[in-house]
């Protein structure tokens, strides 16, 4: 077991916390089409919470893009870093999401954050702030359209409209499965919308979300269930900020 803390001078104000988002915005990549759907390692990163614990849970697992097969996955649970704000939900996320994908033995490849890039307020999302602080092509598809507007696309799977905020198009609203509400794309860093739109759709072969989020999601659920549990000892043990991380790889067979 591994312990790892969140790094010195991480915001603990909305006033902090929106200094860096306007610090780091600049920084995000647009121009590049980012890793072809069906290739190399895609990866899902969520989290999930226990408010009387104060404890948060990320998990990131990697599947193989072409077999949608998990090649290896990490956890790491910590204290909550940071208060409940909307808009600035990546600061609470991203210390224990980074502690999880620096944990996996082998490349993440893209990532896929259950959440929001340039759809978003500030135009800085968690998929964008995550991909800005790791250099990784990040993008975000989400259960719901936050703040913006869209028309309902066709019924058939693959159908999609803009996402809009006024005129502006900050993602797309996707429908996966037909029939079934659609999900919410948008860019994160380094992918360019048309291609976060190809990999979504390479992801949700069965289900409306994808399987990064599907597998991430059940995994971070049950690293939170594990650390409730022996929260009181850890607690006691821990410092403050502290998180612990494990990680195991899939057998090659």
């Amino acid at each position: 077991m591994t312990t790892v803390g969140v790094s010195a001078g991480w915001p603990a104000t909305e006033e902090e916390a929106r200094a860096v988002q306007d610090e780091l915005r600049g920084r995000v990549v647009l121009d590049e089409r980012g890793p072809e759907p069906g290739t190399g390692h895609v990866t899902g990163v969520d989290v999930a919470y226990d408010d009387d614990c104060d404890l948060v849970a990320a998990a990131a697992v990697v599947l193989d893009a072409a077999t949608l097969d998990v090649v290896a996955e990490a956890t790491a649970v910590g204290r909550v870093s940071f208060p409940y704000v909307p808009g600035l939900l990546a600061f609470r996320e991203i210390p224990t999401v980074r502690a999880a994908l620096d944990r996996l033995p082998c490349p993440p490849g893209l990532v896929v954050c259950d959440g929001y890039g340039l759809a978003h307020p500030r135009r800085f999302g968690l998929a964008s702030h995550l991909g800005v602080l790791t250099g990784l092509p990040v993008i975000g598809v989400a259960k719901n359209p936050f703040t913006f507007t869209y028309d309902d696309p066709g019924a058939e799977r693959g159908a999609c409209t803009p996402l809009l905020a006024g005129t502006e198009e900050v993602g797309r609203a996707l429908r996966t499965r037909d029939g079934v509400k659609p999900v919410f794309v948008s860019v994160g860093h380094r992918v360019s919308l048309d291609n976060a739109l190809a990999h979504t759709l390479a992801l949700t072969p069965r289900y409306r979300l994808p399987e990064t989020t599907r597998r991430a999601d059940a995994l971070c659920r049950r690293a939170l269930r594990e650390a409730a549990q022996g929260a009181p000892t850890a607690a006691r043990g821990a410092a403050g900020g502290a998180q612990e991380a494990t990680t195991r790889q899939a057998p090659t067979s």
